[in-house]
């Protein structure tokens, strides 16, 4: 089975002749974040164009003709679904005419509250077109009592609960926003003709953007032919505190991205050197599941004096199996993505770090090839503690029973992977190595603390009943 399917991804461009397809490029960037559709939408000054589909951005864009997309301004998304099924109603940015006008919205996160913000809109007659948790945001901005407000959006905006980080275009404005927790990232960025905004700042380099800043958490910003405009609809303070979803750093971000204030690849090569530290184990070479686990090996050897290999090589060319929407698709995938470089192992105290397991039956495929191909030992090192509680903000993963951890010790863990020893972060270790507080980061998926108390039952999950942690007053819609 696969780890975790991740978050969505959101470019939005300002200003440039050729918005449209720089969003294109910057999609590309951002196609670790999500394979099961991808669209844009452009405006032209007076109305929306858009295209979307089911597929990677490659196969929804190849060959296309961007002259159907003019304009100065585009909005982009590569989805995968954890509220709303895999169709191409749900494929965003969701594009919607209302009596203001035609809008689109490019969502990642969840949206904890909708299924009864929608459950009361339809029983004020609003007519829903998808499945999806995103719409929402559309028919709250259309409801008469909020349309002809000055602060619309902003208004609009605290009555929702949980993950958002939001892309929003009119024919004349590009609008970003994230949630007062800051769970999911949105970053703003500048180039000669005007601005931009993506979930991370590796789609900037793809447009030889400059980054300026993150979004921060509660803001609003504004970008129109005026220039941009910033206000702060709701502070963290407002709702408890930050939560940032520190398995962001630890998993879903590229790299080469500066995700809530750091460099990625940095925060985990501490992870490693901070694995080194409180678990050593005497081995004989480190090698990284790819490419997760990539940057907290290397950490991992620098701080042991390990020798740090390839052990694995992967097939560039299968793409992120866990975000595959169908569950067979995933599987087939996974058992061609990844191969052991035998002569790297043989015979050899093998150190394996990875950076989290979900439900181990992938890891445990991979760690038994390592057997065949000659491992003396195997020692497993995991960047971040046992994951035992679904996640109701964006991350697809199951409920606790599908976890491997569910209801298991550490030792119970290693036997089932088939491995000599395991030993992962503690949440206080991992922790320690984020720049922020320690009370900024959701750790709700190892702790069972919930920074937002979900309501009710999303589509593709089962809530169970949450520790109650921070929360957040909204103001009813």
């Amino acid at each position: 089975m696969p780890k975790a399917r991740e978050s969505c991804g959101l470019a939005g461009v300002y200003g440039p002749e050729d918005a449209a397809y720089r969003v294109y490029l910057a999609l590309y960037s951002l196609q670790h974040r999500g394979q099961e559709g991808a669209g844009i939408v452009s405006s032209d000054g007076v109305r929306l164009h858009g295209h979307r589909h089911l597929g990677l951005v490659g196969e929804v864009f190849g060959g296309y003709d961007f002259s159907a997309l003019p304009g100065r301004q585009a909005l982009g998304h590569v989805r995968y679904s954890t509220t709303g099924s895999t169709s191409n109603v749900n494929t965003q940015p969701l594009l919607m005419e209302y009596r203001n006008g035609e809008i689109a919205v490019a969502h990642n996160g969840n949206i904890v509250n909708a299924r009864a913000l929608r459950e009361e809109y339809e029983s004020y007659g609003s007519i829903f077109q998808t499945t999806s948790d995103s719409e929402i945001i559309v028919h709250l901005i259309a409801r008469p009592a909020h349309a002809y407000r000055r602060d619309a959006l902003a208004h609009c905006l605290r009555h929702l609960q949980g993950a958002f980080s939001l892309i929003i275009m009119t024919s004349e404005a590009l609008m970003g926003a994230r949630d007062p927790w800051g769970f999911r990232p949105l970053a703003l960025g500048k180039v000669s003709e005007g601005y931009v905004l993506a979930s991370e700042t590796c789609a900037f380099d793809q447009l030889q953007a400059e980054f300026i800043r993150e979004v921060e958490p509660g803001e609003l910003v504004t970008i129109d032919d005026k220039g941009i405009r910033s206000e702060i609809y709701m502070s963290p303070a407002e709702v408890g505190g930050t939560a940032h979803c520190v398995f962001e750093h630890i998993y879903f971000a590229r790299p080469d991205s500066v995700v809530f204030g750091e460099n990625v690849h940095t925060v985990r090569k501490r992870l490693g050197r901070k694995l080194a530290e409180a678990h050593p184990v005497d081995g004989d070479t480190v090698v990284s599941v790819p490419e997760g686990g990539t940057s907290a090996a290397i950490g991992y050897s620098e701080a042991s004096g390990l020798p740090y290999d390839r052990g694995f090589v992967a097939n560039l060319y299968v793409g992120r199996t866990f975000i595959r929407p169908a569950q067979r698709d995933r599987e087939n995938s996974a058992d061609i993505k990844i191969n052991v470089v035998k002569d790297v192992v043989d015979g050899k105290r093998v150190v394996v770090v990875d950076d989290s397991i979900v439900r181990g039956t992938t890891l445990r495929n991979r760690l038994a090839r390592l057997r065949r191909c000659g491992a003396r030992e195997i020692h497993l090192r995991i960047t971040c503690p046992p994951h035992r509680h679904p996640c109701y903000y964006g991350i697809d993963f199951p409920t606790s029973d599908e976890l491997i951890a569910h209801g298991r010790e550490e030792e119970e863990i290693g036997r089932m992977l088939g491995v000599d020893s395991i030993a992962y972060l503690s949440v206080e270790e991992m922790l320690e190595v984020m720049s922020k507080d320690r009370d900024g980061y959701c750790t709700a998926c190892f702790s069972g603390e919930y920074p937002v108390i979900p309501e009710g039952r999303m589509d593709k999950f089962v809530f169970e009943q949450p520790r109650y942690g921070k929360t957040g007053g909204n103001e009813d819609a």
